[in-house]
């Protein structure tokens, strides 16, 4: 059958890669020139199951009071008279009670789990590079206290499958030699050998040419305006270069799903969290992490991308404004310069900034719709390239009436 993809982000050309490997006609269309240029570009490079607790747990009530009036904050919310905002805003801090927020860590730590294993088979079977570390990723604290905490977490966790070591100060310097200058300050980590770390935009758009060898069509350069729909069903994609018709269609549209599902009747509470990264030429090898590295105490992550590093953090609610605030961009660079000293040529450094796809509980939204042929897949918030393979399979499964064999509930969109 013939399947139209919407969007060419990591989700749609996932998507899009394994809908033809099952043999389907397969149309991706997107506004941008090239693949993965939006929420794909320059993420923290993290393919990080053991990272799979929500945004809305019960600690960041009170972190969201301290951070207030902080222009450099972890995350920031600009006024806005917006009831999509607030609407989100009230779903979001009742998602961050125990239960509920455990609830979601658990489903989201499934689909990462098994998303990894998938990547692990397309990287074997299509032989696509992008900058891959396979070293893992280490999460360190500088507390003792919030180390117990992380330890509780990687304890459930841990339940599910995943393997986790809890490290002193002295075992994440030997997993990572860089960090030896911050060896008095550290009080451990969490270390997750399984996790890795790559460039999520180099892999989209190597995978989006594999695909497009094997026939899928890409349509760039081409604008959404609209989809049309007749009773139960979606008749075609209104371009401003005409209309795309299909059998079914799957929305991946990222933050920009729900302007196009909001004249359809769909309501989903996506927002978009603008984050920001630095990426930084590596001067001195040696004092740069070739393991990933999260920092809880600055909300930011470091990747090794070849001979650069990738530094990201941070968000930013202030509605679909995609520009670069400077003193935030420049205090994610200065966190990661702190963090490695002398590592990087810092007025090389290329800033960025990108909508990332927000839901109220951190789970994305995967599932059937009330058109019996839209598949929506979409709303990843910060952990797209952590599920990026199992979210592609997920929605070609139910784009093509295939019954998943990854357990799918609270995926869906009947869950809001």
């Amino acid at each position: 059958m013939k399947i139209v993809v919407l969007g060419a982000g990591l989700i749609g050309v996932s998507t899009a890669y394994y809908l033809s490997r099952a043999g389907h006609e397969v149309v991706v269309i997107d506004r941008q020139p090239e693949a993965g240029l939006e929420t794909s570009f320059a993420n923290g490079g993290q393919v990080s199951a053991s990272h799979a607790t929500p945004w809305s747990n019960p600690e960041t009530p009170a972190k969201l009071l301290a951070w207030l009036g902080r222009a450099d904050a972890p995350l920031v919310f600009r006024f806005s008279t917006d009831p999509a905002l607030w609407g989100f805003l009230l779903r979001f801090l009742a998602n961050c009670r125990r239960r509920p927020s455990q609830k979601n860590g658990a489903t989201v730590a499934r689909l990462a789990l098994y998303s990894r294993a998938l990547l692990a088979e397309l990287r074997s079977e299509t032989g696509v590079r992008f900058d891959a570390e396979d070293r893992g990723i280490l999460h360190i604290y500088r507390s003792q206290r919030e180390l117990a905490k992380a330890d509780a977490i990687a304890e459930r966790f841990r339940a599910l499958g995943m393997a986790l070591d809890t490290l002193d100060a002295a075992a994440c310097v030997t997993r990572e030699p860089a960090l030896e200058a911050q060896a008095g300050s550290l009080a451990g980590g969490i270390y997750s050998a399984d996790d890795l770390s790559g460039d999520a935009h180099v892999f989209t758009q190597g995978l989006q040419k594999y695909c497009a060898e094997r026939g899928v069509t890409f349509r760039f350069g081409t604008t959404i305006s609209r989809i049309a729909h007749s009773g139960d069903r979606v008749t075609g994609v209104t371009t401003d270069r005409g209309v795309i018709s299909a059998d079914r269609y799957v929305m991946a549209l990222a933050s920009y799903s729900p302007l196009m599902l909001k004249p359809m009747g769909i309501r989903v509470p996506i927002y978009p969290a603008k984050g920001y990264s630095a990426t930084v030429p590596v001067t001195e090898s040696n004092r740069a992490p070739m393991v990933s590295i999260t920092d809880d105490d600055h909300k930011i992550v470091l990747s090794r991308l070849g001979n650069r590093l990738r530094i990201a953090g941070t968000a930013e609610f202030d509605g679909y404004n995609a520009e670069i605030d400077r003193v935030r961009a420049q205090a994610v660079l200065d966190a990661g310069d702190a963090l490695f000293p002398g590592a990087m040529e810092l007025p090389k450094a290329e800033f960025w900034a990108g909508l990332r796809p927000l839901t109220p509980d951190g789970v994305p939204v995967i599932g059937r719709t009330r058109f019996r042929n839209l598949i929506l897949n979409t709303g990843h918030g910060t952990l797209g390239w952590t599920l990026a393979c199992a979210s592609g399979r997920i929605g070609a499964d139910l784009a093509t009436d295939a019954e998943p064999e990854h357990d799918i509930t609270g995926l869906g969109p009947d869950r809001f």
